[in-house]
């Protein structure tokens, strides 16, 4: 994924200065390791490669843009497929080396690399195709989305189609070997605190107890509700996935993804084990639109996975502690994603689960807060 703006007309939530943004966000993908890491993701590569070549009417001969270039590849790709015109934006100087890389290829009179944001930026033309690789952890971490969606609202034909065209977010319970080790971390970082306090009131008179509680939430909030960034094997999901969010990038504002809020349904399936969390995926499709839709529809899951891992794993939301769950349990489950007051890249989760245990007894629901940072 490369990067553009955030930006997009009427957004309410809170922005960051550019140069912070730029510090703390679009720095990253200023690197070759960091664009090597998604360019090494066979899965991503995979799917953005067939969707283009296996849908080629989309391409040749139409205008592109490409949101967020990075490396200028699915520039390269939409040039390759036929594309008359694109426009390869990147918010970063990796545009130097999209440019580099254009040029090696002899494509410099088809791409145009453009070094600025989406918000930023001016194009002759309108296009027919607004293709990008946007997707943070669980989707929509990072808020690139944004960008896209200004993109299409400024440079997209009537006609025209995004790629990808539909996203979904997804969660499931699971059970991990990491709710305990995660615990005795937090249970580590307390002991060493009260070893911190003694030692600090013996030697040198002062008693640091006060702030014992505001230690303790600091470190749960680390240690027990960060979510993880994890690959799952599927035998660790031990009950059925919902979707909790759909997306039709032809449509969907900024505003309907600031807030993401689901109420759903999971059943245990097999043997009595441990709830020990929830795991969240997402996919998304190729699909066109419905008056131009794909030749061969391609799909991007980040599903748990054996053989078809990719870098943005799962996210997992430990439950302290886990809970005792059988076969036929049903889980309630509300969820609610904002975006962090502090960084709109980053998110705030409310998990809230109610068990009703096959035998009809309810046990004690519970909420708790996440960080996906």
């Amino acid at each position: 994924m490369g990067t553009s703006a955030n930006a997009a007309g009427g957004r309410s939530a809170p922005t960051l200065d550019k140069d912070v943004d730029y510090a703390q966000y679009f720095c990253t993908y200023a690197f070759l390791y960091h664009q090597k890491e998604m360019l090494s993701d066979r899965v991503r590569m995979d799917a953005y490669f067939n969707a283009i070549f296996e849908n080629k009417h989309h391409f040749n001969g139409k205008t592109v843009l490409d949101v967020g270039t990075g490396s200028g590849i699915l520039a390269i790709w939409s040039a390759q497929a036929g594309a008359r015109k694109v426009y390869a934006v990147e918010a970063t100087k990796m545009s130097e080396h999209a440019r580099a890389l254009v040029k090696a290829y002899n494509l410099q009179d088809v791409v145009e690399v453009i070094e600025g944001s989406i918000e930023d930026i001016s194009l002759p033309e309108k296009v027919d195709v607004i293709i990008s690789e946007w997707m943070g952890y669980f989707l929509l971490r990072e808020s690139m989305f944004d960008s896209v969606i200004c993109a299409r609202d400024r440079w997209l034909k009537p006609t025209g189609v995004m790629y990808p065209s539909h996203a979904r977010m997804w969660m499931a319970p699971i059970r991990t070997g990491i709710t305990d080790h995660k615990m005795g971390d937090y249970q580590l970082a307390m002991n060493d605190w009260h070893n911190f306090v003694d030692e600090t009131k013996f030697s040198y008179g002062v008693d640091m107890s006060t702030l014992t509680n505001h230690f303790s939430e600091e470190q749960r909030k680390y240690f027990l509700q960060t979510s993880l960034w994890n690959n799952l094997h599927p035998h660790q999901v031990i009950g059925t996935a919902a979707i909790i969010k759909e997306i039709d990038c032809l449509t969907a504002t900024v505003t309907e993804i600031e807030k993401v809020r689901s109420k759903f349904s999971l059943t245990i399936i097999g043997e009595s084990t441990k709830l020990c969390g929830l795991g969240g995926w997402f996919d998304v499709h190729f699909r066109g639109r419905s008056e131009d839709a794909a030749s061969q529809e391609i799909e991007l899951t980040t599903a748990p996975s054996v053989d078809y891992t990719t870098h943005w794993g799962q996210q997992v939301f430990l439950l302290h502690p886990p809970t005792h769950v059988g076969e036929g349990d049903d889980l309630s489950i509300s969820f609610l994603m904002n975006r962090s007051k502090e960084n709109h890249r980053l998110m705030e989760v409310e998990l809230g689960c109610e068990i009703q245990q096959k035998s009809g007894k309810l046990l004690a629901p519970f909420k708790t807060k996440f960080y996906i940072e």
